[in-house]
């Protein structure tokens, strides 16, 4: 016999609740930990930047004994500093810095998005215990039901048929919960590949779909609105690649300005000269030291097509950036209406169409019982109670996706420390 489902997914004192399941997928999460990486990348690249350009070294050595002309030879050695001008290091080092402030705005919109994702598995698989938990109750009662219906139709007080429907009741009950069992199992399989949790290791639950472990909405929708355009990462991200922009065109422009090179050069020369016989050739020896420096002439390439560009990249940043306010501000309004609607769905059976439904049933068992009921007017309750379940449930977990959505469209997905606010 199948366990309760209470025993088999539940556990109010040590299972796990939505926010112990985001903090380990944040910390677990295959995708999220390559997407950190980036940020590691963008450190070297900031790193990188700020590096000055290497010294260069030659070595030049003429010799006319090569070409049978003479014996004359020349040894000359040269450093050379590159300069660059115009503030280059400096705008590399600024783009570099606001890429990075970028990168890690990015990862934390994908953790506000990974957070939002395990949440929301999370109320789907408290909706499938729910009812998994309301339809195994009914069918046991039902079960019991059906020992009192043999017995009534061994003694010749009940027809067949009473218990012929009620054992067809039974089976469609034991049906319906072994789909929802099933619909219950595969989002804790999924919950757990995205939390990073092995397949094997078992997960209970500990909260409940009416209350759910998540931070309660602004009292107003303009101020949630003005929270989450102050809060969202998506959209600092936005405008942090919009400083992205405006530090490349800066660049652009100081990499317009041509670079200098200072060096100096020692040069050795020896040569021979020669006097009549007979006389001996003789050797002469020089030793100079050479200071230069050379400048590049911005005649052709005045980086003009990187300024365009990068002109024209601040101009597309911009555009995503308003258009992503104008998504975030819809965003927030659909989610709130859904939760006001969700709240006002659930605030007509919280007036007691439930207990009303329950009461009703079993009064007309008692009555059943007491032979002033058929079994179909029983059944038929019944089924109105399951359908008034199922739909609490829908509402439930309509209020718990609608908060879900809501706190990730303004920007926060889980309760403060410490916290668990109720619905």
């Amino acid at each position: 016999m199948v366990s309760p489902a209470s025993g088999l997914y539940r556990d109010p004192a040590q299972g796990a609740s939505s926010s112990d399941l985001v903090r380990r997928a944040l910390a677990s999460n295959g995708e999220l930990a390559a997407a950190r990486i980036d940020i590691e990348r963008a450190r070297a690249r900031l790193r990188q930047a700020g590096l000055r350009p290497n010294p260069t070294l030659d070595f030049e050595q003429t010799s006319e004994r090569l070409t049978g002309a003479g014996t004359d030879r020349a040894t000359s050695v040269g450093v050379a500093l590159p300069l660059e001008l115009g503030g280059k290091r400096g705008r590399r080092v600024e783009l570099a810095r606001a890429e990075l402030e970028a990168v890690e705005t990015e990862v934390a919109d994908r953790e506000r998005r990974l957070a939002g994702e395990v949440a929301t598995l999370y109320a789907e698989a408290l909706a499938a215990l729910r009812e998994l938990e309301i339809t195994e109750g009914i069918n046991s009662i039902d079960t019991e039901m059906t020992r009192f219906v043999q017995a009534r139709v061994n003694e010749g007080e009940s027809a067949p048929l009473e218990l012929s429907l009620l054992q067809v009741e039974v089976d469609r009950l034991r049906s319906r919960r072994a789909l929802v069992e099933g619909r219950l199992q595969s989002a804790l399989v999924r919950l757990k590949s995205v939390a990073g949790i092995p397949p094997s290791e078992p997960l209970r639950l500990r909260e409940a779909l009416s209350a759910p472990s998540l931070r309660l909405p602004p009292g107003t929708q303009e101020a949630a609105v003005e929270i989450a355009l102050r809060t969202r990462p998506d959209l600092r991200f936005a405008r942090l690649q919009e400083e992205v922009a405006e530090a490349g065109l800066r660049l652009a422009r100081a990499q317009g300005v041509p670079n200098a090179t200072v060096f100096t050069r020692y040069i050795f020369d020896r040569t021979i000269t020669d006097l009549p016989a007979p006389l001996v050739p003789v050797p002469n020896y020089s030793r100079r030291l050479a200071f230069g420096i050379s400048i590049g002439l911005p005649v052709f390439n005045k980086n003009q097509g990187a300024k365009e560009e990068a002109a024209a990249a601040i101009s597309q940043a911009r555009t995503r950036r308003e258009f992503l306010e104008q998504v975030v501000r819809a965003e927030v309004a659909s989610a709130y209406a859904r939760y006001e609607a969700a709240r006002a769905a659930l605030n007509t059976y919280e007036q007691g169409v439930i207990q009303r439904s329950t009461n009703n049933v079993r009064a007309i068992r008692g009555a059943y019982e007491a032979g002033a009921f058929k079994i179909t007017d029983l059944l038929t309750e019944q089924r109105r109670l399951v359908d008034s379940q199922r739909e609490l449930t829908e509402a439930l977990a309509e209020q718990y996706r609608a908060l879900i959505d809501l706190n990730m469209a303004i920007g926060v997905t889980a309760a403060p420390a410490g916290e668990s606010p109720k619905l």
